[in-house]
């Protein structure tokens, strides 16, 4: 009997040791589950690979487990109409006993099975990228050739264009005025000269000051008169 009493108080004594040991090496990994925008991720199922796996869901975006020493990995998930939309995982290694915040990030999940079915992204993506290539390479000398064509065809008009000197104008409006009998607006000589109006203002008045022209103001133009 006394054998009995002996080999039940080890037993006990044993399963107690082995508690507080465990207890005693015990860690708390805990922290918050957020979306994209850094919004907190509610019903995000969060997940260990302890032994037993511990499983929850973060109903206010919030997680935690107690862990022994150990390596693990922490995964959570967003699952909408049984498929996964988005997950993250997280490698931690436990050294000693303590609280660990680990804060998840979740992004959107790209694995297979999620997305259009007719993309082949592993097999197509270098031809893809080459035909883009292509076209971007194809785009830009296009767009050189019409600059060079065009900057050619201009030059070559400018070549061809008749260049008149500030001489050659004052005489342009000397002829204009003569053209229209020896009178005409300061509106009708600038119609016929590819100058702006403070320029021809600038040789009319220089023509006036020579003796040249007269210049007769009439209601809100100037008509420009010229001297026998």
């Amino acid at each position: 009997m006394a054998l009995i009493k002996l080999i039940s108080r080890t037993i006990m004594f044993a399963i107690i040791w082995t508690m507080l040991i465990g207890f005693a090496n015990v860690a708390t990994i805990h922290g918050n589950v957020y979306d994209l925008s850094l919004k907190k991720a509610n019903n995000a199922k969060v997940e260990i690979n302890t032994s037993p796996k511990q499983v929850m869901v973060a109903a206010n975006g919030t997680y935690s487990f107690n862990v022994p020493q150990g390596n693990y990995k922490i995964k959570a998930q967003i699952i909408q109409k049984n498929a996964v939309t988005a997950s993250v995982q997280e490698n931690i290694s436990i050294v000693q006993d303590g609280i660990y915040v680990i804060d998840l990030i979740l992004f959107p999940d790209f694995e297979e099975g999620i997305g259009d079915p007719d993309i082949d992204i592993n097999g197509n993506a270098a031809e893809n990228n080459s035909r883009l290539l292509l076209i971007l390479a194809a785009s830009a000398i296009s767009i050189i050739i019409v600059s060079l064509l065009f900057y050619s065809f201009y030059n070559k008009n400018r070549k061809n264009s008749p260049i008149i000197e500030p001489d050659g104008y004052i005489e342009e409006i000397i002829r204009i005025i003569k053209k229209e009998g020896g009178r005409a607006t300061q509106k009708e000589i600038r119609k016929e000269i590819p100058l702006s109006e403070a320029k021809v203002s600038l040789m009319i008045a220089e023509l006036e000051h020579k003796g040249i022209v007269e210049k007769i103001k009439k209601g809100r133009g100037n008509i420009i008169i010229l001297k026998k």
